[in-house]
Order: structure tokens, then C-alpha cells, then sequence
């Protein structure tokens, strides 16, 4: 079960004026299960993304980039889980151009405004007759309101669906921001995250929206981490429709922090919501580091905690073993570090300083932490000013067995 995180109801997901949202059961891998997914989007739509570092990206992300490189405008998402269409080569190329051709078709736009993504295992290929047999179902079930089943529909080992909506008022005009993710297990974005998507009906220059894309990741699904294992499949996009009567063309426009501020606060819910769901997870962490020179040097320690198995297995028994947090602090790659002055919390418990085991720390305080569902190990590395948070969770029994057994 998820940590502390249900999904919302229907009625909490706002629509987005300019998205429809359609769900068909294609049997991709499994029968009786929603897996396709059919986003349509008004003409005028500004549409930006960022996607995984991971040189075996699969075919969907290569075709996505091409296709927003090419400046068409963006008007249909495809979605399928169960098979990431991943490690295919050029047979799972041409099966998401074929994904493509066939939404344009349907919809009547060109195959080049169309992005597709897919997830599920790797190194297998697509039905991709399934998926356009399923696609007139998804077509019919267009409708605005359909974010909750949408959020269903992109899962794989995901124990429940991931959405968040945030609502501001700029102007006199309302702005509704509605976005989506999955994931569960291999979890360690590098610009991106498994599958997610916001949308919003303020109107945002493309400039600013593909900045605000790497802002948004870099503030949420850059910071959390499950396993450590960056997937081949990993994208983020956003899409602004522009028909709520609200535009900003630059970041001076009025109520624009407002709503950059409400974009990245739907971001970085989705992203800690795949981490409470983490595979097998039992406990949620945020490792906040401070004090670094760098924002890129907190973050280093902090996936160097979130990343340790010997940490991850500690906290799942509630083990105070805490020379595994000082240890991964030690081989995070910092040459130059004074572990003197370093100082480890956990919550409000100082367990670590002047290079040891903090004077007035005791076992029983560091234990009770530990057995909570929440925590914040706290890591201040004494040479600068700044900061970064860094979420994780646990590993337990059944993250091993949900691996071992997720083929079959």
C-alpha cells in the first residue's frame, strides 16, 4: 500500500479547457485492464517536454523528440502500458510511427503531431495491431472530465493512480492545472520521470514553457528516487491550451509566479506520489542536505543516501543503523569534504557530529524515528549555502518479489 497518498476523486481533478482525455482496453499484455490512452488537443496548444538520459531510450521518446523539434504543433498523446516498446530497434521505430499514423488518421492531423509514449517491459515488441484496434474505443471516450481515468489507465506496477490539480485565480480569470503519472519501480529520473503529464489552460509562450518543463522536473521528478535504475522510457510534458483568457509571455507578466509557483507544486505532488508507491514500499523519506556549495553537490549526497540498499533495508526495519548514512555521505564523491563539520538529523534527533556519533544522541530516540511511516534525515555538510531535497523510500520483501515476478 502507498504511503500515506490515496488518489483523488474525479471530482477533485479540474478539466483543462483544450484536453480530452480517452481510455480503452487494448490487451496489449494483460486482458480486462485499461491501458491505452488518447489525449486530443485543441489547435494553439503549446506542448514541451524533457525525457530520459538513458542512451537505450526506447523508440516512443526517440519519435517524441523528433516530433517537437519539428514545430507542428503538438495535437494528440498516445499512451500504452504493459510494453515499453523499449530495446526494439528499428521494428519498434517504425511500430510507433505506425502508433502515430494511425491517431492522425483518426483524428485528422498529421502523424507528426502526434507523441507517443509507451511503458511496461523492456526488449519487447508492440502489438501495435492491438493498440490501433483500440484506438476507436479511446477516440469515443474523449472527454474533459477523464483525467481520473486517464491516471488508471497509464499504470503498470503501480499500486494506485497518481493525479493532482491546483486551481488560480490571475486576473479575474480562473486557471485550471490538472496533471497525471506512473511509476512504481525503476525510479531515478534524469530529466524526466516514468510517464507524467501536466496540463493547463493558461497560455504560456513556448519559451517559457520549455524552461518551465526542466524548472518543473528539476524541482520534482529530478529529485526522487526508488531503486536508483534511470528507465529507458522516462518523459514529462506539459501543455498550456491558452483558453482559460490567460497568457503570459514573459516572467514579469502578473500572476505569473502565481501560476509557474501551482505548476511545479502539481509536479512535485506527482513525483512524491510515485515514491510513496514505490515497489514494496513501507515508508517515505525526504533526505534534505544543506549547506553545500552547490545545489548539484546537495542532490549528490542526498541520491548517495537515497540510492544505499544497506540505508533503504535499515529504515524498512526501523534499525537506527545510522554509520550507513555517514558512510554513503562519505562516498558520495565530495573530495574535499570536512567530515568534522558535518552534522546528520533524523527529524529533530542530532545523531551525527564532529565526525561521530552526536554527544547527547540516544538509541531509543533515533528508534522511535525510524518506526515512523515519514521521515527527513537531515544532512548539513558545513562548506556553503545551499540546498536540495532529495525523496526515497525504503526496500522491502516485496520489492524483490514484485521484481522477480513482474514478467510473469
Amino acid at each position: 500500500m502507498p504511503v500515506n497518498y490515496a488518489t483523488p476523486a474525479a471530482d477533485q481533478l479540474f478539466p483543462v479547457a483544450g484536453v480530452r482525455l480517452g481510455v480503452a482496453e487494448a490487451e496489449i499484455r494483460k486482458i480486462n485492464r485499461r491501458d491505452l490512452t488518447l489525449v486530443a488537443l485543441d489547435d494553439g496548444c503549446t506542448v514541451a517536454g524533457v525525457f530520459t538520459q538513458n542512451r537505450f531510450c526506447a523508440a516512443p521518446v526517440q519519435l517524441c523528440r523528433n516530433h517537437l523539434a519539428a514545430g507542428k504543433g503538438i495535437r494528440a498523446l498516445v499512451i500504452n502500458t504493459g510494453i515499453a516498446n523499449a530495446g526494439t530497434g528499428e521494428p519498434g521505430r517504425q511500430t510507433a510511427q505506425a502508433s502515430c499514423d494511425a491517431v492522425a488518421e483518426l483524428l485528422g492531423i498529421a502523424a507528426d503531431q502526434v507523441l507517443p509514449f509507451s511503458t511496461g517491459v523492456i526488449l519487447e515488441p508492440l502489438p501495435v495491431d492491438r493498440l490501433k484496434a483500440g484506438l476507436p474505443a479511446a477516440m469515443a471516450d474523449l472527454r474533459a472530465d477523464n483525467w481520473h481515468a486517464a491516471a488508471h489507465a497509464i499504470m503498470t506496477t503501480d499500486t494506485i493512480a497518481k493525479a493532482a490539480s491546483r486551481r488560480v485565480m490571475v486576473g479575474g480569470k480562473m486557471i485550471n492545472i490538472s496533471g497525471i503519472s506512473k511509476g512504481a519501480g525503476m525510479i531515478k529520473p534524469n530529466m524526466a520521470t516514468m510517464l507524467g503529464f501536466v496540463a493547463t489552460d493558461a497560455g504560456i509562450a513556448q519559451s517559457m514553457l520549455d524552461t518551465l518543463v526542466k524548472e518543473a522536473a528539476d524541482a520534482s521528478f529530478n529529485c526522487i528516487t526508488v531503486d536508483g535504475d534511470t528507465s529507458t522510457n522516462d518523459s514529462f510534458i506539459m501543455i498550456a491550451t491558452g483558453q482559460a483568457g490567460a497568457a503570459f509571455v514573459s516572467d514579469s507578466d502578473a500572476g505569473w509566479a502565481e501560476v509557474k509557483a501551482a505548476i511545479i507544486a502539481v509536479a512535485v505532488e506527482l513525483a512524491q506520489a510515485i515514491v510513496r508507491d514505490g515497489e514494496g514500499a513501507t515508508k517515505f523519506i525526504t533526505v534534505a542536505v544543506q549547506g553545500g556549495k552547490s545545489v548539484e553537490e546537495c542532490r549528490q549526497v542526498g541520491y548517495a543516501i537515497g540510492h544505499s540498499p544497506l540505508v533503504k533495508t535499515a529504515f524498512f526495519a526501523s534499525d537506527p543503523n545510522l554509520g550507513r548514512i555517514l558512510a554513503a555521505v562519505g562516498y558520495a564523491g565530495i573530495a574535499d569534504l570536512d567530515v568534522d563539520g558535518v552534522l546528520v538529523w533524523l527529524d529533530d534527533v542530532l545523531v551525527a557530529e564532529n565526525g561521530g556519533r552526536a554527544a547527547a544522541y540516544r538509541e531509543e530516540d533515533g528508534a522511535r524515528v525510524m518506526a515512523q511511516a515519514e521521515i527527513t534525515v537531515r544532512v548539513d555538510l558545513g562548506r556553503g549555502t545551499a540546498q536540495a531535497n532529495v525523496y526515497t523510500c525504503d526496500f522491502s520483501y516485496d520489492y524483490v518479489k514484485i521484481n522477480a515476478d513482474y514478467r510473469s
